[in-house]
């Protein structure tokens, strides 16, 4: 093998393991915990004793629940809606719409409540919504939601609890 050979096969070597690399992360969101440092931290065995298993999927593996099997898909009433993990409130009720998605939907969030990461999974680019407090996954914000924001954040509902407005 020459000294040509030898670079490149070298820069061959390089450029798979690179393909490679990115590959492995083109099917799946970078997590927020990487970019972020949160308030609210616990270890995965914490997280799973506290959370249930699909919670702890969406929440603290970016999973995604079934469309149309949240029973806060059909929560109309007054009140907020909190990060399943920490308690923070995240979208207020009046926010809430019918997308017909299958997901809870919002136009809007509780100021300061929620963070954003770039999402590259499924071969597209979207934004991911996370807890602000403890970086819980809640799903994602698109632009084709109604006024005034234009915004659709379509929300996992276990990765939520609601809070009835008290009279």
């Amino acid at each position: 093998m020459n000294r040509r050979d030898f670079l490149l096969s070298g820069a061959a070597a390089i450029g798979v393991a690179g393909a490679a690399a990115t590959m492995l992360r083109m099917g799946k969101p970078q997590p927020a915990q990487a970019a972020e440092t949160f308030e609210v931290t616990k270890t995965e065995a914490e997280w799973k004793a506290i959370l249930s298993p699909a919670a702890f999927d969406v929440l603290r593996k970016e999973g995604t629940e079934y469309p149309g099997t949240s029973p806060l898909l059909n929560e109309h009433r007054k009140g907020i809606f909190a990060c399943a993990g920490c308690d923070l409130p995240v979208y207020p009720s009046e926010t809430k719409f019918d997308s017909g998605t299958g997901w809870p939907s919002f136009w809007q969030e509780i100021p300061k409540a929620i963070g954003t990461t770039v999402d590259r999974s499924l071969g597209m680019t979207r934004t991911e919504a996370h807890c602000r407090r403890c970086g819980g996954h809640l799903g994602h914000v698109f632009d084709d939601g109604p006024a005034p924001t234009g915004l659709r954040h379509c929300i996992n509902g276990v990765a939520l609890t609601f809070k009835p407005a008290t009279a």
